[in-house]
């Protein structure tokens, strides 16, 4: 098991500034980052950037115990949002992963896993430190295909209930009904070792059917 103190020390305004409800319908939103002109923040900082490259969005972290994330500018209730994920550089001793219901930078739900084949659920309230989400630490499951490989990573936001999908496998859920609503986006972040650096690719938010 392995456990993190996380300081979100980040607070740039980086946001333009098995499921049991069916899925299926049209898609709210969907991004395969393209379009450099889709929304996306394009923003360097020291010690990292959030910016499209490679026909995909990348998040680079060069700092320890540091985060950034980026959102498109939307907002939705309940949803499921899927996104590839491939770690580009950096140390398997990571985390990343997708936010929904992010009402704004200091509030947000996030689904996060690391290279070396663990996950968790956190949450940002009222701009304290992300903390963990009903979970002491982030826990391992063999979902997640470890070290530079892709992963499709599936988190699915209905009423006060959060589930996690890697690579079509349930991972875990868990429930929290502080939050009701936001944009969604993408996370990365480092823990003692700096150079983060994810690409992800065809970022898809779906809405349940009625």
């Amino acid at each position: 098991m392995k456990s993190k103190f996380l300081f979100v020390l980040l607070t740039l305004a980086l946001a333009i500034l098995a499921c049991t409800l069916p899925f299926g319908g049209k898609d709210d939103f969907q991004d395969d980052f393209s379009d450099v002109n889709s929304g996306w923040d394009r923003t360097e900082f020291e010690g990292g950037l959030t910016d499209y490259a490679n026909v995909g969005y990348r998040i680079f972290v060069n700092l320890e115990n540091w985060s950034a994330w980026a959102n498109p500018g939307r907002d939705f209730t309940d949803s499921s949002v899927t996104v590839e994920a491939t770690k580009i550089g950096g140390d398997d001793q990571n985390e990343f992963g997708i936010i929904c219901r992010h009402a704004n930078v200091d509030n947000f739900y996030l689904a996060t896993i690391s290279s070396d084949g663990y996950y968790g659920f956190l949450k940002r309230e009222n701009g304290e430190s992300l903390q963990f989400l009903n979970m002491d630490s982030m826990l391992q499951t063999d979902a997640i295909n470890q070290g530079g490989s892709t992963n499709t990573l599936r988190l699915d936001c209905i009423g006060s209930t959060l589930t996690l999908f890697v690579n079509g496998q349930f991972v875990g859920e868990t429930t929290d009904a502080a939050i009701p609503s936001g944009d969604a986006g993408l996370y990365a972040g480092t823990f003692s070792v700096p150079g983060t650096d994810i690409l992800f690719d065809n970022f898809v938010v779906t809405i349940p059917q009625e």
